[in-house]
């Protein structure tokens, strides 16, 4: 049976095999230490699973509708002006089946064959291939010495056919934090070609050292025509599997996300928008508890990498990942990022994500969203493989 020509374009996610062939040695009974995964470690809180519990015991295991329940769309927008100071509607949100889809849908619903859309070196994974499967064109750009994409380097990559940036705040995999200051110059850029942006804030609350998240749809009263703000409960309140996420923006761009979820998913999970209410409206005390843990362990994860001779490692300002710099050691034996992570999942057992997923070859991503041990055991078994690597 032949492919479709959009199948075969796909490529395989580097984050999820890495993670699957991790887990799988687990179950050999290999001492396996994991710095792949992209999800907390934490628990889902108990208020949130007794929630989930009340709504099977209530009987609300029905469809609902495509874009959610209206409790959990009000709840969404109480959110927005809470805590990104945005005014929406219910009409200007759906709920979809995790921020991924959400981010699918939008990108479905407005890029044409042909449209370019505008990508910071490193970008998640997905992007790309969301993209390629629209049949949209990515015009990648390199960051600054912060990680970040500059507005005057953004305006360079812009053309006729320029419909879409993505935005991605923190960042996954550098952690970088966008500023006040610098998404104003961006928005501007935007606004005078008429690009529109996606904002993927979905690691929003993750964020150290006095930093803030600001979203790029607040910066001027002209934005929210332009932006499509994407978030959802998976980071914030520990609920991965739970796959509930949310796009925000012009109620012309909501309506066509609904009717395209219309007809590949309809509803996301009647229990788990219940239970994601619950995450919204309920104590919220657990998160600045998570994020002093997380900046623990970062702080443990750059300096130990450090040490390392030939490894340099920036200290990230949000989400919970480290980008560390590994291109020292790339010859005859390791030809890149790829065949670094191989080497170090096979020979000492650390499984660490790649940075050909995400556009950069010279680095590898190492989640802190494990506990201190295993970081502490991890890095040491990542600097004799180093060694070994130098001899």
């Amino acid at each position: 049976m032949k492919l479709s020509k959009r199948a075969q374009l796909i490529k395989p996610s580097l984050t999820l095999s890495i993670t699957a062939k991790a887990k799988e040695m687990k179950k050999q009974g290999l001492d396996v230490i994991s710095f792949g995964a992209g999800e907390p470690d934490f628990d889902t809180m108990i208020n949130i699973k007794e929630a989930a519990k009340k709504a099977i015991d209530d009987g609300f295991t029905k469809y609902t509708a495509t874009s959610g329940i209206p409790e959990l769309k009000q709840a969404i927008c109480a959110k927005l002006r809470r805590d990104n100071w945005l005014d929406y509607e219910p009409k200007n949100i759906v709920v979809s089946t995790g921020a991924k889809q959400a981010l699918f849908n939008i990108i479905m619903t407005l890029i044409n064959p042909g449209d370019e859309v505008i990508i910071s070196i490193p970008y998640w994974v997905s992007y790309e291939e969301m993209v390629r499967v629209a049949e949209g064109k990515c015009v990648f750009v390199k960051p600054n010495k912060d990680l970040k994409i500059d507005s005057e380097e953004l305006e360079k990559h812009i053309s006729s056919k320029t419909k879409m940036l993505i935005l991605n705040s923190p960042s996954n995999p550098t952690g970088a934090i966008y500023e006040e200051k610098e998404l104003k110059k961006i928005a501007s850029v935007c606004l005078k070609h008429n690009v529109v942006i996606l904002s993927d804030e979905v690691y929003e609350k993750l964020i150290y050292d006095g930093k803030k998240h600001v979203s790029i749809a607040s910066v001027n009263e002209k934005m929210k025509d332009y932006v499509v703000v994407v978030n959802g409960v998976s980071k914030t309140y520990a609920m991965t599997g739970w796959r509930i996420g949310y796009a925000a923006g012009p109620e012309d761009v909501i309506k066509a996300a609904i009717r395209l979820q219309d007809h590949s998913t309809s509803n996301p999970c009647s229990i788990a928008q219940k239970a994601a209410l619950e995450a919204l409206t309920g104590p919220q005390d657990h998160i600045q508890k998570m994020v002093w843990e997380y900046k623990k362990r970062r702080d443990i994860m750059v300096k130990k990498l450090n040490t390392i001779k030939g490894i340099k490692a920036n200290v990230p300002s949000g989400a919970f990942y480290v980008f560390a710099d590994v291109s020292s050691f790339y010859g005859s034996e390791v030809k890149g990022s790829l065949e670094f992570c191989k080497k170090l999942l096979d020979e000492a057992y650390v499984a660490a994500i790649p940075g050909i997923a995400f556009g950069d070859d010279k680095s590898v991503r190492l989640s802190y969203a494990t506990g201190q041990d295993h970081i502490n055991r991890g890095l040491e078994r990542l600097k004799k493989f180093c060694e070994k690597i130098r001899k």
